[in-house]
């Protein structure tokens, strides 16, 4: 240990750098006692002694050390960084950093200054918010639910109307290139390529501070209050610092510095998409929530997000771009080894509206029903490619295979496509075993085959090509389950040539059908086998289609109870138990009148 640590554990008091991140009560002589903020426990397990000791041990999870190592352990830091923090919260002087050039110098002395230049316009920001031309500010946020205490806690602020009110707040404590570097302010490009004057970035606009991990403000985003008045152009919703050396906005999680200890505690991350939405979500007391300030996860982020947990519950806007985001967030969580599950919200909401119209009772609820990372995907995998035709099912699978192959485990990968397997529905043997070897062996894709037609294909193409008048009953009981009915026919290989023969108007069946893999099947078929079928024929192969479709449907409502069980909703637990009875009960009869021996 250096010297300068030891004066530092020397001089600095456990008990009250403890008591800054949780609450203690005295437990006589110089000891103390509280939640412990490593695990969850409801009686206070974690004792704090005072005096000469200078200790803390929990008795729950035997976490115990010195003032350092509960730094390093709670802030999630280096030894040198505990030793800082517990130095500056002991208001003890740290030591001048020696540099190894004059650049890495120059480089350190401009980031103080710009974290001075982003408190000093932090602070002027939030006196504006207070002041007479914070007015409308105010009347906005209370709109949104944001009142005085959530605004003081979130440093909310208001950027007047003005292009030179925060720079002349600031110019006396930089020069023009600092404060140029600092991203508060904009110019216009000269004509000879040069700086133009420079002005204010952010005007009339509520303002969001962004901070580090430390709690220190880096930059800044800032909303616009509503339409533009006439005569002005309406700039846009947000307007974000630019990168700086202070901020990379794919290097920073909006709200961790306030929800780091939340997130270790609780055991899981909440992610939101933008700023008002964890705002929002905060306030009403959920504290482990963060956001990605409206961009999709970085691998700097999940980085960053994985020296605190490894669980997260991903809640982002339910628009295509929000569903966009939320699946490449997945992609990076899923190959950091992150358990995943996703909340999608009722109407179409957004976490901060939803908290508004419905309560936070309501929100939470909706996070304990979270589905699992699989089940999300599988349900987009079935509303971006709809259907239940081979094609639309290979679809399906090469939309999953991306996020299977990133699984690290492969007992993991195998289960996820099982499911996928069952909830959409795959019949096939032999595309379910290359869903299985694709998974297992991280492949981005299936690779499919030109099938052989079914006995039940054959059957029915055969029908639906009848020109002798015979076998009209035949062909039109197969035309009519067809227009009637497609469910039963869409995972046919030949589905697409079954409708058009069904709505046929040329009297040559090879004429009605223009797709040339089509032609082909229908080719096979009539070359195999010269007699017609005959309507019992027609009618078992269509008796045949509906019990598999009542089998898919059955499949469904296993998986739908299953899930319904999970999530303890016993009304749609009812609902579904009942249509699987119905089902089960249809089925048998079917069943029931297939003539003996088939």
């Amino acid at each position: 240990m250096s010297d300068f640590a030891q004066t530092v554990k020397q001089q600095a008091d456990i008990v009250k750098v403890i008591e800054g991140y949780i609450r203690l009560r005295n437990a006589g002589a110089q000891r103390f006692k509280g939640l412990c903020p490593f695990h969850k426990e409801k009686t206070p397990s974690f004792n704090v002694n005072g005096g000469s000791q200078q200790f803390f041990y929990c008795f729950g999870c035997q976490a115990s050390g010195d003032v350092f190592s509960f730094v390093q352990k709670i802030e999630n830091v280096s030894f040198l960084e505990a030793v800082r923090t517990v130095a500056q919260k002991s208001g003890i002087p740290l030591p001048k950093r020696e540099f190894s050039s004059p650049e890495e110098a120059a480089e350190a002395r401009l980031r103080t200054k710009l974290l001075e230049l982003h408190e000093t316009a932090a602070t002027w920001f939030e006196e504006q918010m207070r002041g007479p031309e914070g007015a409308l500010a105010r009347e906005y946020l209370a709109g949104r639910g944001l009142l005085e205490e959530g605004i003081r806690k979130f440093r909310i602020g208001y950027a007047p109307d003005s292009f030179n009110a925060l720079r002349d707040r600031l110019s006396g404590m930089a020069d023009e290139a600092t404060l140029r570097a600092s991203g508060l302010f904009s110019s216009k490009e000269q004509e000879d390529g040069g700086h133009g004057r420079l002005y204010d970035r952010f005007r009339k606009r509520v303002v969001f501070p962004i901070c580090n991990e430390g709690g220190r403000v880096i930059a800044f985003t800032a909303r616009t209050l509503g339409a533009a008045a006439e005569g002005e152009k309406a700039g846009p919703k947000y307007i974000n610092s630019p990168e700086t050396p202070l901020y990379s906005k794919g290097q920073v999680l909006f709200n961790l510095d306030k929800a780091k200890m939340a997130v270790r505690t609780i055991g899981f991350a909440l992610l939101v998409e933008g700023q008002m939405d964890c705002i929002s979500v905060f306030l009403r007391g959920i504290q482990n929530v963060i956001a990605t300030s409206g961009t999709a996860f970085t691998e700097q982020q999940v980085a960053i997000l994985k020296r605190h947990t490894s669980n997260v519950i991903v809640n982002f806007d339910p628009d295509a771009a929000g569903a966009n985001a939320a699946e490449k967030s997945i992609a990076l969580l899923t190959e950091e080894g992150f358990a995943i599950k996703l909340v999608t919200l009722e109407g179409g909401l957004d976490p901060d509206r939803f908290i508004r119209e419905r309560g936070v009772e309501a929100y939470k609820e909706a996070i304990r029903g979270a589905r699992r990372q699989s089940d999300y995907l599988i349900e987009r995998a079935r509303m971006q490619f709809p259907g239940a035709s081979a094609e639309q099912k290979v679809k399906q699978l090469n939309f999953l295979l991306p996020h299977i192959r990133r699984i690290p485990e492969k007992l993991a990968r195998d289960q996820f496509a099982g499911d996928a397997a069952q909830k959409l529905g795959i019949d096939s043997a032999v595309l379910r075993e290359e869903l299985r070897q694709a998974a297992l062996k991280r492949r981005e894709r299936v690779e499919t085959r030109p099938a052989a037609l079914t006995e039940v294909e054959r059957v029915l193409l055969r029908a639906l090509a009848i020109t002798d008048p015979e076998g009209e009953t035949a062909r039109k009981l197969a035309a009519q389950m067809v227009v009637d009915q497609p469910v039963w026919f869409e995972h046919l290989g030949a589905f697409p040539g079954l409708q058009a023969l069904a709505a046929r108007a040329a009297n040559d069946p090879m004429d009605a059908v223009e797709d040339a893999v089509q032609r082909a099947l229908l080719a096979e078929a009539l070359l195999g086998e010269s007699r017609p079928p005959e309507e019992d024929e027609v009618a078992s192969a269509l008796q045949e289609l509906q019990e598999r479709a009542v089998e898919n449907r059955l499949r469904n409502l296993r998986a739908q109870i299953a899930e319904a069980e999970r999530r303890g909703d016993y009304a749609e637990l009812a609902v579904l138990t009942q249509q699987k009875l119905d089902l089960d009960r249809a089925l048998r009869q079917l069943h029931g009148r297939k003539p003996r021996g088939q």
